[in-house]
């Protein structure tokens, strides 16, 4: 059992579900928490986390020498890697970063972590877990009428972001039934919540909105998502991280299955409350643009298993979450458009969205 008052090693602590884990650690009373990020064009800022129990380090998870240090003078007592390229479209244009950060990355912490864990007292080495973070992408695409997928369901990855998550899901199991070293997999649906990179569907739309922009909508926006909020996975994963057992995965979702479209369109209801247009309704932006190569018809996971074996439960409905999610971004617009600013964001827009007439 791994409590509250263990040193927690976060890789990517900088990123948008890392940084929400942290501040949940925080807000429940963790002592000494420690996270490593390389500070990618998704970072979230410096002072997102910042707090006397959080020690934040900037570097690459495959930077062996970094990773040996910071566990020899940390010690900690579990890791979980949030560290990852996560986005689809990026994927597809630009698929070595993936492979480079998503596995050989991954594989040289786990080298790190092995030779650190067979150091650890007999007690420790027991106790000890290598939480990797995961994702339903790497079961692919399912059928409209197809059962949600189960921790046993084969993978069938479609995009090379989620053939590189599929292939780090399999290292970490190499290493425990190989080398014994103690990890578990947590694979998670879409997450939303404050503060998220607006690359994701949720806060692009809500930027593009705000700012008068028009919606693109791949294909025919029939795409089917199951949705969770950010702060019932971070619960979801401290649950895991304290009482997973060892070489086993865990689906985490709040079987939330909802078409892009129509989430887009709640979305717009929603702005059309909360901030109007001073003419029309935001609806009457989205337009339907060519769809990316490969792109999933439904994703759905059955999380039967976690809340099982570990009672958890998420707490916000789809409803609620969105509402949230928004009332945040519009009392940080400042953050949202500075994003805007951000010159890889900016270049990303052009570059996946130009050709197909909208940006």
């Amino acid at each position: 059992m791994i409590g509250s008052h263990e040193r927690v090693l976060v890789t990517g602590g900088a990123g948008f579900i890392a940084t929400h884990f942290i501040q949940h650690r925080i807000a429940n009373g963790v002592e000494s928490i420690a996270s490593i990020d390389k500070r990618t064009y998704a970072a979230l800022p410096d002072t997102s986390n910042r707090s006397a129990q959080h020690r934040s380090v900037s570097g690459n998870i495959g930077d062996r020498g970094l990773i040996n240090g910071l566990l020899r003078e940390y010690q900690p007592i579990a890791i979980i890697n949030f560290a990852a390229e996560t986005h689809v479209d990026r994927s597809i244009l630009f698929p070595g970063d993936f492979v480079q950060s998503n596995i050989l990355g991954l594989f040289n912490l786990l080298e790190e972590v092995r030779e650190y864990w067979k150091t650890l007292p007999d007690a420790d080495r027991e106790r000890f877990r290598f939480l990797q973070v995961s994702t339903d992408e790497v079961y692919g695409s399912l059928a409209p009428d197809a059962l949600p997928c189960d921790e046993e369901a084969r993978f069938a990855p479609n995009s090379p972001y989620a053939a590189s998550k599929a292939a780090a899901d399999h290292l970490a199991r190499v290493y425990f039934v190989t080398y014994g070293l103690p990890t578990v997999v947590a694979r998670c649906c879409n997450n939303y919540g404050p503060c998220q990179y607006p690359e994701k569907l949720i806060p692009l739309m809500m930027l593009r909105a705000i700012a008068q922009h028009q919606l693109p909508i791949y294909g025919d926006g029939r795409q089917i998502r199951d949705w969770l909020y950010v702060e019932d996975h971070c619960a979801a994963l401290d649950l895991v991280l304290a009482s997973g057992r060892a070489g086993e995965t865990y689906n985490i979702s709040a079987q939330e299955e909802h078409i892009n479209l129509e989430v887009v369109l709640k979305l717009c209801t929603l702005l059309d409350e909360f901030h109007p247009r001073s003419s029309g309704r935001y609806a009457d932006l989205i337009r339907h643009v060519t769809d990316r190569p490969g792109h999933d018809r439904r994703y759905a996971l059955d999380s039967g298993k976690i809340r099982r074996e570990l009672g958890w439960q998420p707490k916000e409905t789809f409803e609620s979450g969105l509402k949230k999610t928004l009332r945040w971004y519009l009392s940080n617009l400042g953050w949202l458009q500075s994003v805007t600013m951000h010159k890889p964001f900016s270049e990303w827009l052009v570059l996946n969205y130009g050709q197909r007439g909208t940006i």
